[in-house]
């Protein structure tokens, strides 16, 4: 057993003097009354483990801890017309830092290395997801005539599966126009789809000693310099090794260097998939195969939209959204960190569900992640009285 309550040991995993370093260098607890930027923090954090559905149950939900909150680095529980308040009004940028601070700690768990491919690149995976709003309320999120939206472009890491970069950008925002401030690595692939088949920032990847594998468009005009031959026997989905050049004018200009096309039968949806290089010297099922991986990041789209508080918002303001989605990235990574962690084998559903269910259960973290189906009750303590009977 704990004298703590799991949320509480959660809690205790985060790195508070790195966030009061954030919060100093924003200043963004001057004027605050009480409800300080750490208090902030594990409200919507709360937010996200137990799927508030309002200001209402964050505020009843921490009130309910009663006693368990000085554990927590809260004085007392914040009404909801404070929450609301500090939601509009305190800038998002103190989370959105303070994820990639966690990042740097949390987000390098050794089980989180992959080694599925033979290569020494580092491996990122490019795409987005919208998430949808009322335009009537939510009147600064210009989509559709009748919708709104935000667009979150994410670029993520293969080790761990965890945003390295994310831009969050209203809904018209175009996919391959939302990834030009991406950080580059040298010598790292950028796998992605085919709404990034943009030559010109191709040609900036390429500048950059950036290795890219996306999708080509159909309408591709392209001319052949030279057919590599195929494994003989051996990957039979491979149809197409080749090196080309583009053969449009305009787009020639945006990336005037070979490219190398490849092309293989993915049979599981009976369908070619055509792919577009500048790494030559891989062979060509590598190629292949991290194109395949690009699904990871679909998977990650959706473990944030089912298991986590980003499809429907506790306030209206693009501040008081923006918090939200950050607050949900720093709980997915603390979610990914606790898995890492633990001996089980979870699935990171079961892993949600199981400590929404259990926040406020005084036992020890480490001990439940290892062996969730056990009871873990302490020895009763030896009493020093005699026994009268």
């Amino acid at each position: 057993m704990s004298n703590l309550t799991l949320f509480a040991q959660i809690v205790g995993k985060l790195d508070s003097l790195k966030f009061k370093k954030i919060v100093t260098k924003h200043n963004s607890d001057k004027h605050q009354k009480g409800y300080n930027s750490w208090t902030h923090l594990v409200s919507m954090l709360f937010c996200q483990f137990a799927k508030s559905q309002s200001v209402r149950d964050i505020s009843n939900g921490l009130r309910s801890a009663t006693g368990n909150l000085n554990h927590l680095g809260v004085n007392k529980a914040p009404s909801k017309s404070t929450i609301s308040y500090q939601n509009k009004h305190r800038s998002f940028e103190i989370f959105k830092e303070y994820y990639f601070e966690l990042l740097q700690s949390l987000g390098q768990q050794p089980n989180f290395k992959q080694v599925k491919f033979n290569i020494k690149s580092k491996i990122f995976l490019l795409d987005s997801t919208t998430i949808s709003l009322c335009l009537s309320l939510f009147d600064w999120a210009k989509y559709k005539t009748a919708k709104g939206a935000v667009k979150m472009h994410t670029l993520l890491d293969f080790d761990g599966n965890l945003p390295a970069y994310v831009n969050i950008t209203n809904g018209k925002t175009a996919d391959n126009k939302g990834a030009y401030d991406i950080p580059l690595h040298k010598g790292s692939v950028i796998v992605a789809d085919r709404f990034y088949n943009d030559f010109h920032l191709l040609n900036v990847w390429d500048s950059k000693q950036v290795f890219f594998v996306v999708r080509h468009k159909d309408n591709i005009q392209y001319t052949v310099i030279k057919d590599n031959e195929l494994p003989q026997n051996k990957h039979p989905h491979l149809l197409k090794d080749e090196i080309i050049e583009l053969k449009n004018e305009g787009s020639k200009q945006k990336y005037p260097k070979q490219l190398r096309r490849i092309a293989i039968w993915d049979d599981e949806n009976k369908q070619t998939i055509e792919l577009i290089t500048n790494q030559f010297t891989w062979v060509a099922n590598t190629i292949g195969e991290l194109y395949k991986s690009r699904w990871n990041i679909e998977i990650f789209f959706r473990e944030i939209k089912q298991l986590l508080h980003i499809k429907s918002f506790i306030g209206t303001s693009k501040n008081a959204v923006m918090i939200q989605i950050w607050t949900a990235l720093i709980t997915i990574l603390i979610l990914k960190a606790l898995k890492a962690i633990a001996k089980f084998s979870w699935h990171l559903s079961n892993l949600v569900a199981f400590i929404r269910l259990n926040l406020f259960v005084k036992i020890a973290l480490q001990a439940w992640l290892d062996k969730p189906y056990e009871e873990h009750i302490d020895d009763p303590p030896i009493s020093a009285q005699g026994v009268l009977f």
